[in-house]
């Protein structure tokens, strides 16, 4: 009976660290008993565990902000300690958060307190009110390189609380010109790796992968699962996923956000506010056969690219890659700086436009050559 008890008590753990691709950490609330023999199985039985316990740094961070009309300048925080700790010992407090992938144990203030202290210093350029608003929100990326650096972005301001991330796509050696990753990351799914990333900066928030990217079967569930998105950005490669995502954002109202990697360009499509916008802004044939788009040639994407983004107001040095296509190199070239400039422009965006304050559809260039000469 005890055998089979034990066996049934690792069950969880086992089924929890299983998959490669895992990304959700798990939580003890150890005041809870059910939850502390949980913690203390794991802690006996996963190997090489390494424990992180900063809970009173974090502590002193939280009485600073919750206590500030009560602390005059020099006072010591520390003398609301037991008081913040509401009966609690430092250890009970809190949560424990572990991380299968990388075998972590990490001590945090739970949800409300580490919210309040991660984004203490957002205020007042993003308003308290404002940050319970965002809490609500839940963005889309499809794309995980360019989409990487946005999805990482709108996690560390805090622009929503929930993320769908979509990306067939594993790291590749090439993709680190751009992307935040270490090379132990090779042949990880991209929206995984992104996932990860999201969860040890902010384990609370809620974020799904789609690691098959988008297809006929899993569009409706990227775009309703649990709840409709509230923006869908578009970082992917494929001419098909682009029309297809856009058509179905374009039936829910919900607005697009793409940034292109190239002269700083930002598209806003506000599907919210105009139902019957044409997407690409009216540059394409909306009849096109989806199915016939897909694997299209490098040369076949550029006549379709073509006309989505004006081949006349790209830069030089782009130019003059397509025209190398095929030819010295085989992939779009990006840079990291335009990559990270893309995340910058699209997390602005994205709290702008779900704060009410963008209106309009449009399309932008912060080209660094025309601003700094």
């Amino acid at each position: 009976m005890e055998k089979s008890a034990a066996a049934h008590e690792s069950a969880w753990l086992q089924a929890a660290s299983a998959s490669d691709n895992v990304y959700r950490p798990l939580f003890f609330r150890i005041y809870h008993e059910e939850e502390r023999q949980r913690f203390w199985e794991l802690r006996r039985t996963v190997k090489d565990l390494t424990i992180y316990d900063q809970i009173a740094n974090q502590l002193l961070e939280y009485i600073k902000i919750s206590y500030f009309t009560r602390l005059k300048p020099g006072d010591d925080p520390g003398r609301f300690m037991e008081e913040a700790l509401g009966g609690l010992t430092p250890e009970e407090y809190g949560v424990w958060v572990y991380y299968p992938w990388s075998k972590k144990m990490v001590h945090l203030l739970d949800e409300e307190a580490f919210i309040a202290v991660r984004t203490s210093r957002n205020t007042y350029k993003i308003t308290p009110e404002e940050r319970d608003i965002l809490r609500t929100k839940k963005i889309g990326v499809i794309g995980l390189s360019v989409g990487q650096s946005i999805a990482f972005t709108l996690a560390m301001e805090r622009v929503c609380g929930a993320l769908h991330l979509a990306d067939f796509d594993a790291i590749e050696l090439s993709n680190m010109n751009r992307l935040n990753v270490a090379v132990q990351d090779i042949g990880l799914n991209k929206a995984v790796l992104a996932a990860r990333k999201i969860a040890e900066l902010d384990p609370f928030l809620d974020v799904r992968c789609f690691e098959e990217g988008i297809t006929d079967e899993n569009l409706d569930a990227f775009f309703s699962e649990n709840g409709k998105i509230d923006i869908l950005v578009e970082e992917c490669d494929g001419i098909d996923v682009k029309i297809s995502s856009r058509l179905k954002a374009r039936s829910l109202g919900i607005p697009v956000v793409m940034d292109t990697n190239d002269r700083g360009m930002l598209d806003v499509e506000r599907f919210d506010l105009e139902p019957e916008r044409p997407i690409f802004h009216g540059s394409i044939d909306e009849g096109m056969d989806t199915e016939k788009l897909k694997g299209l040639s490098n040369e076949e994407k550029i006549v379709i690219l073509g006309k989505i983004f004006d081949l006349t107001k790209i830069s030089d040095r782009m130019k003059r890659s397509l025209g190398e296509m095929n030819k010295t190199i085989n992939a779009w070239p990006q840079l990291a700086s335009s990559v990270v400039l893309g995340g910058a422009m699209v997390t602005d965006t994205c709290r702008r436009i779900l704060l009410s304050e963008i209106q309009s559809s449009g399309r932008y260039y912060i080209d660094f050559n025309d601003l700094i000469k």
